[in-house]
């Protein structure tokens, strides 16, 4: 099998060749397996052999404690430079560290849309022209799908002719459904959009290594010094062009008017990205973020996935045989919570955009495989990217039912015998004491996040604050209901062949 065609394998059906689609289908069925395995073994232990699931359980709470107090630490970190990065001039600092060379970079912005509102749409455009990079070095594109109507066709066309003078350039693209080989979606339409531009950079004969592409979602607001911030690290990293660049996201648009545990589950995705941020090595593109145009044009944004966001950088990272990383910028862009016309669906649409998140398992087969494949890549790379991936996904699925479960399992399930001995009397309290240590993460998070929100909007009572800080009681069952259940799903589905499609998470304003 060529490169080209490992490289661009979404599943197994893709593989022509019998021998490597089955073992393909074996590595998509192994995460699933995994997680499920650990959880139905908990069960058939504590009935077996409750003492060993006596230690195991009092061995797990302590490497959680010491993983709490570990990403606590860089969270921390993470935080104090994003507020540094905030407040500093970053189109003073191109000036003062790259002369000239700076003005030959141009930012391609790229807002693939599909049923959302012309507000929400020209939010984002608003925020693009309030930033203070020279707006005659940027072209926006507005990628658009035929399939969303003519209804939102028109606005589009409303939107190009209200902005078009605004920048170097403004296109609008319209993405034909029914594509063979594409998955509807986000990077299927960022795909063509790049396809569209490309023709213009061509005629216009700019280079690829000036050109810096923003795949946004088209709900993402940029901070002022975003595209002068981007532009400083692309310009000042080494090897510059073997690298994507990460911002912090944040779901500050809304915040103030979703439930409660939206603004959980959405914190807790920043505070988890600072934590990567701080963690380099583990680090995958998300999002919205940036690939270097000579990347983008030469790789291929994929449009076969529905994790397009992270693909792009695994693709990238075999393409370049392992000689490609995510540069963190430690500088906000800011994205909608989940939020819906009634708290029922605002449910539903939070635990499809956490599965849709939690899809991202589908990698571990394509990075599997692409390591059996490519032999250039060093065996420590392919050993310690393997193991972030499998930690990852399989505590995404299983450590917040276990800490749930695994304190009492073995007492329920033990019988009479183990019941009355010493381990099984100090279980729950050892324990419990070791999580009750570990809520001083939950502490940290409660009161960053209320560092991190907006101004309160007009006529808000004040006290609103105090509530964001005391909704963090509901984690624990916020990390099940809306964090291992959604990631057991996608890797059961994963597990059983049964591909997800793209899903559009619904954003409105109120």
């Amino acid at each position: 099998m060529d490169k080209i065609n490992y490289l661009d394998i979404s599943k197994a059906g893709d593989i022509k060749d019998r021998k490597n689609r089955v073992t393909y289908r074996l590595l998509e069925i192994f995460p699933g397996a995994l997680s499920l395995g650990t959880l139905l073994g908990v069960f058939v232990f504590s009935w077996l052999v409750p003492a060993f699931v006596s230690i195991f359980m009092i061995c797990f709470s302590f490497y959680y404690l010491l993983k709490i107090i570990y990403f606590s630490m860089y969270q921390i970190v993470g935080y104090f430079k994003t507020k540094k990065h905030l407040k500093k001039d970053w189109l003073k600092e191109l000036k003062k560290t790259n002369g000239k060379k700076w003005k030959k970079i141009y930012h391609l912005v790229i807002l693939p849309t599909y049923k959302e509102g012309p507000k929400i749409i020209s939010e984002s455009i608003e925020a693009i022209i309030r930033s203070d990079y020279p707006k005659e070095r940027m072209i926006v594109v507005l990628a658009t799908e035929e399939r969303a109507g003519k209804k939102f066709g028109d606005f589009a066309k409303e939107i190009e002719k209200k902005y078009s003078g605004k920048f170097f350039k403004f296109l609008l693209s319209e993405h034909k459904p029914d594509v063979k080989g594409e998955i509807a979606g986000k990077g299927s339409n960022v795909a063509h959009a790049g396809y569209e531009a490309k023709k213009l950079i061509d005629k216009l004969k700019i280079s690829y290594e000036d050109i810096i592409v923003s795949s946004f979602d088209v709900d993402t607001k940029v901070y002022p010094h975003y595209f002068s911030c981007l532009t400083y690290y692309y310009l000042t990293q080494k090897n510059h062009l073997r690298a994507s660049y990460q911002p912090v996201p944040v779901y500050n648009n809304n915040i103030w008017k979703v439930p409660f545990f939206s603004r959980v589950v959405s914190t807790s995705n920043t505070f988890w990205q600072m934590i990567q941020q701080e963690r380099p090595e583990s680090l995958t593109t998300y999002s919205s973020h940036a690939i270097p145009g000579k990347v983008f044009f030469e790789v291929g944004y994929p449009s076969n996935v529905v994790q397009d966001d992270s693909h792009i950088f695994w693709k990238a990272y075999f393409y370049y045989n392992g000689d490609y990383r995510v540069v963190p910028i430690y500088y906000m862009v800011s994205m909608d919570a989940v939020d819906s016309p009634n708290l029922l669906k605002t449910i539903f649409n939070q635990y499809r955009q956490q599965r849709r998140w939690a899809w991202g398992a589908a990698e571990i087969p394509y990075v599997m495989f692409g390591f059996m494949k490519n032999k250039k890549i060093r065996l420590s790379q392919k050993i310690t990217h393997l193991y972030i991936l499998l930690e990852g996904y399989w505590s995404w699925a299983t450590s917040a039912i276990l800490l749930f479960i695994l304190g009492w399992l073995p007492i329920l399930l033990g019988g009479h015998n183990f019941n009355f001995t010493v381990l099984s009397f100090n279980l729950p309290i050892l324990t419990g004491r070791i999580m009750s240590i570990s809520l001083i993460g939950m502490l940290i998070s409660a009161i960053l996040s209320t560092m991190l929100l907006p101004p309160l909007p007009p006529k808000t009572n004040s006290l609103k604050r105090l509530t964001v800080f005391f909704q963090w009681i509901f984690l624990p069952v916020t990390l099940i209901v809306f964090g291992s259940f959604p990631a057991l799903d996608a890797q059961i589905r994963l597990l059983l062949g049964k591909h997800m499609g793209f899903w559009v998470t619904e954003k409105t304003r109120r």
